[in-house]
């Protein structure tokens, strides 16, 4: 079976797996460390977030786990009620609608074939087109045109005559009033017993107690389901920022395996910056972000934990900045050792993305040589982040799997793979340029998109991602000097711009505060507080068998 290509464009990665213990906030409370006032970037806010939980769907079930309402947006209008735990299942269509406006009738004809000709020129011509049988004259009213009603009898006459300037009608052409059964879309909102509801906008659930269901999960807040910019549904989880937080920072720093509550106020800091400075990201979708790797991970009510809602409670608020501007605050696994400017790995330079040595002070290597050394042959102790099981890793092709791996790459069989080439290196040590050579011709890729085209080989036999682009890369041979493949040395797991979040639980295991954590790895950042209000629904100004040895058809 022919291996999937895979693409995958990183921008956080979560570390270790969330507690679930389920637990109750209290009275959020904070304490700055700056004393500055806030600025202009912490402005435009409402403390509300909208999550995308389901992006794409056919259909979407929604509930609550008390007594609730579903009403329609912006309406308001009270579309079904529902007990605890019942759903309901929200779908788009189509409904007769009876919809009266002023028609533009150019013809009473027998003929259905007229009729049909005369509805097709009308349409193509760009005007709304209708047609009614009238059985006491035996003909079909054929309309071409259409106006709101209330009449206004000047704007009429001059759309009367682009009709006619357009060939679709002659100056005996009239208005009526007409009332015709149309199908328009709607949102089907259905109960397991068969009930339905139609609205015009989306339906949202409301809880009168306990929480929110959506597919089968449990959030806070409220539930909607709307058309996405694809056509098909969006499953909404709407709730406000802090409470929204309770579901990410627990699966992004799991609290039960790191407890560390320094760590896990850095994480709810880097959490809420990253989610204010990408509000609107999906806008077009009607949600400000998913729920996954791609944005952040959010898993709502059923992730949280004590440990890290006391951790967003007690930074209630807390954001990071630059300059005035509300920073990128990215974060992923572990470093390595030593983070990474942030042109190391993505295209811009990033003033607060500066690459630091992950280490306490006295305790780093002795430079970027030493580093790429210690990926070879690990000794080195120093790292906040060393216990991290992929502070070292190393992985291992054949012949035959390298060859399968680059092909993957270049889109086409390659055969042997003879050469990979470290053509560029940064001085935190990323890898910002590799070529393969093979006896198809050479490829070249840079930067984070070298994790995907170097896909190490996993214990299940599927190419996966490579951790980082911190490592090195030697060829393998036998007894006889013969190539027999490649081997792969390297530190850290993710893109290692930001915070290291094993980093952030050795630093806190070191007696380092949040705030001392954070200007750790974000250079010259301020604390701020969070102020202000956003417009609701404003997107913010601101991502088979065979005997070809390099056949990748095989298993």
């Amino acid at each position: 079976m022919h291996r999937p290509r895979l693409r995958i464009a990183l921008l956080v990665l979560a570390a270790a797996a969330a507690g679930c213990d389920d637990g109750l906030p209290t009275n959020p409370t904070a304490t700055l460390p700056d004393a500055a006032g806030p600025s202009a970037a912490v402005e435009a806010y409402a403390g509300r977030i909208r999550i995308g939980v389901v992006p794409a769907a056919s259909s979407v079930k929604v509930g609550a786990t008390g007594a609730y309402e579903v009403r329609e947006k912006g309406t308001n209008t009270l579309l079904l009620s529902g007990a605890a735990n019942e759903v309901v299942t929200v779908t788009r269509g189509t409904a007769a609608v009876s919809v009266t406006s002023r028609r533009l009738q150019v013809v009473c004809t027998a003929s259905t074939t007229d009729r049909d000709q005369r509805l097709a020129a009308g349409t193509a011509a760009g005007f709304p087109t209708a047609a009614e049988f009238v059985s006491t004259a035996s003909c079909w009213r054929v309309y071409v045109g259409e106006r709101p009603l209330p009449i206004d009898t000047a704007a009429e006459r001059v759309y009367k005559n682009q009709v006619i300037a357009a060939g679709q009608a002659t100056s005996a052409a009239l208005w009526k009033t007409v009332t015709l059964s149309q199908n328009q879309p709607r949102y089907i909102t259905t109960r397991t017993s068969g009930a339905q509801a139609l609205s015009v906008e989306p339906p949202v659930v409301r809880p009168l107690s306990g929480q929110v269901l959506i597919a089968g999960a449990t959030y806070r807040g409220t539930a909607e389901v709307r058309q996405n910019s694809a056509g098909t549904l969006a499953g909404i989880n709407e709730l406000p920022m802090e409470e929204y937080l309770y579901g990410v920072v627990p699966r992004e720093l799991g609290p039960v395996t790191y407890p560390e509550i320094e760590a896990q106020k850095a994480q709810a800091v880097a959490a809420r910056t990253y989610a204010h400075a990408n509000l609107g990201k999906h806008w077009s979708n009607g949600y400000d972000m998913g729920a996954t790797v791609a944005d952040q991970v959010y898993g709502g009510y059923a992730a949280e934990h004590p440990t890290s809602n006391s951790a967003v409670n007690a930074t209630a608020g807390i954001v990071a900045t630059y300059g005035g501007a509300m920073i990128d605050g990215l974060f992923y696994a572990t470093s390595g050792g030593r983070t990474a400017n942030s042109e190391d790995v993505f295209s811009a330079t990033v003033p607060y993305l500066r690459g630091v040595w992950d280490a306490p002070a006295g305790q780093e290597l002795s430079g970027t040589t030493a580093l790429l050394a210690d990926l070879r042959n690990p000794s080195w102790t120093g790292a906040y982040g060393g216990f991290h099981s992929l502070h070292r890793w190393n992985y291992r092709w054949t012949n035959a799997q390298i060859s399968c791996v680059v092909g993957d790459f270049a889109n086409k069989p390659v055969g042997k793979v003879n050469a990979i080439n470290i053509l560029a290196r940064s001085a935190t040590g990323r890898v910002t340029q590799i070529e393969y050579v093979t006896d198809a011709g050479t490829f070249v890729d840079s930067k984070t998109a070298i994790r995907s085209s170097l896909q190490y080989i996993n214990s299940s036999g599927v190419p996966t991602l490579l951790p980082s682009t911190l490592f090195v890369v030697e060829r393998t041979t036998d007894a006889a000097g013969v190539q027999t493949g490649f081997a792969v040395y390297g530190g850290g797991n993710g893109h290692g711009a930001g915070m290291a979040q094993t980093g952030a639980v050795g630093m806190a295991r070191a007696g380092r505060t949040y705030d001392q954590i954070l200007k750790a790895y974000y250079t010259g950042i301020v604390l701020e507080q969070k102020v202000g209000t956003r417009r609701d629904g404003v997107a913010p100004a601101t991502t088979s068998g065979t005997t070809d040895p390099y056949d990748c058809t095989s298993a």
